[in-house]
């Protein structure tokens, strides 16, 4: 039916019914052109009295449901109701921003470890250019106070004071510390773990690894006990595997193990090398080592057993009036490696920490330390409140333990409620 189309006046009844109707001037497409010129001339010759529908819809090529919706149309509203309507529902899950915080709270309260950026995504799949962005999302999420905010990394212990300890023979003191890491020539990486002996000045070990970790830490301090025997005490540095910030008395899983052995712990203050002043000495010159790296890790430890051979036993100390460490140097005589049982003062209680690092009180489950794992400590109650923790000699600090009230006899019972809280040493 093109031909009893005219072109040239479509442009102009359809503005004219903009204009009528005080719609803006706009831009018409050639097709939605066309439409709205065969609607109006449909629905002026269907609007004459007596006039065939059926015939006119079979003229136009059009449906009679079709051609009956337009005459209803233009009936209801005139000529703006024969512009094409949008097919988009006319009510949407998500058209209000009430109804956007109850899907994102419906989400959220259904997949707690869902984020921001993963419901942006589920709500873009099922609501298309509806869906809030993901900006949006997140903003809602923390206005409503639905966001796990991270925890700062409290540094509940530190060192205040310059460690001291009287060295009057060997093995009253070792140190220990991790050089800077170098690469061999083949890429592997060089990270020397030193131990000496304070008094003799004895480098024991220049063991190579591929990365500080605890368990390579205690198998090297291990056979260093097999070798030597154990030692009064031992100093290293705020760092891991040796001290754990974080935790109560700063004791690591390692640092734990040391202690039950007998051993005493001692630490350096943060940021300050000069309290381990002989052992940082000691690595300048194994930094020697790095200048001419050697081919792989097993043929940079084959250098680093010569040069402690060479400073051991061949390289004269002034400080030891012109000997060398191995003529100063005697083994000591403690010799069991076998976890000793602490001994806490009559009237303390004891328990032994959990897997899961938590000891019981009172039928509660107190958090202790996940160093501590199958460990015994000692707890004096100080206060109706306060209990204080003992590891060996090592303070741990006080649990702070709620009393509740039993419902069944209405009367204050020591039993903790599972948030009992655990504060850090004084």
């Amino acid at each position: 039916m093109a031909g009893t189309l005219v072109a040239p006046l479509e442009p102009v009844l359809y503005q004219d019914i903009a204009d009528r109707y005080g719609r803006s001037t706009v831009a018409v497409p050639w097709k939605e052109q066309r439409v709205m010129s065969q609607k109006l001339q449909f629905v002026e010759k269907a609007s004459v009295p007596g006039a065939n529908v059926s015939a006119l819809c079979r003229e136009f090529g059009i449906s009679r449901q079709t051609g009956h919706k337009w005459l209803r149309r233009f009936r209801e509203a005139s000529y703006p109701g024969l512009v094409e309507q949008s097919r988009r529902p006319v009510t949407s899950p998500l058209t209000t921003a009430e109804e956007v915080v109850v899907r994102i709270l419906e989400l959220r309260d259904r997949h707690p470890t869902w984020g921001p950026d993963k419901i942006a995504r589920i709500l873009l799949r099922a609501h298309g250019e509806d869906a809030p962005s993901r900006s949006t999302v997140a903003r809602i999420l923390s206005r409503l106070g639905k966001v796990r905010r991270r925890r700062p990394r409290v540094r509940i212990w530190t060192v205040d004071e310059r460690p001291h300890v009287e060295v009057h023979a060997p093995n009253d003191l070792w140190t220990i510390d991790y050089k800077g890491w170098w690469s061999a020539q083949n890429g592997e990486r060089c990270e020397p773990l030193t131990v000496r002996d304070a008094f003799s000045r004895k480098v024991l070990a220049v063991v190579l690894l591929s990365w500080p970790r605890a368990n390579h830490a205690q198998r090297v301090l291990t056979a260093l006990f097999e070798r030597h025997g154990l030692p009064a005490a031992m100093l290293n540095d705020n760092g891991s595997p040796f001290v754990c910030t974080q935790a109560r008395a700063g004791l690591s899983r390692l640092g734990a193990w040391l202690v039950s052995l007998g051993i005493q712990l001692l630490r350096t203050r943060r940021g300050c090398p000069q309290d381990n002043g002989g052992h940082e000495r000691m690595h300048r010159d194994l930094a020697e080592l790095q200048l001419l790296p050697a081919a792989s890790r097993r043929a940079q430890q084959r250098q680093c057993d010569r040069w402690m051979v060479d400073f051991n036993e061949v390289r004269p100390h002034d400080a030891l009036g012109g000997k060398t460490p191995a003529e100063v140097y005697r083994d000591s005589e403690r010799r069991s490696l076998q976890p000793l049982i602490p001994s806490y003062p009559p009237g303390w209680l004891t328990r032994h920490v959990s897997r899961a690092g938590t000891i019981t009180v009172g039928g509660d489950h107190v958090f202790v330390s996940s160093a501590l794992v199958g460990q015994l400590i000692g707890l004096k109650q100080e206060s109706v409140l306060r209990w204080r923790a003992l590891f060996f000699d090592v303070d741990l600090g006080t649990l702070e333990i709620v009393p509740v009230i039993d419902p069944t006899d209405a009367v204050i019972s020591p039993v903790t409620r599972p948030e009992a809280t655990v504060s850090a040493p004084l």
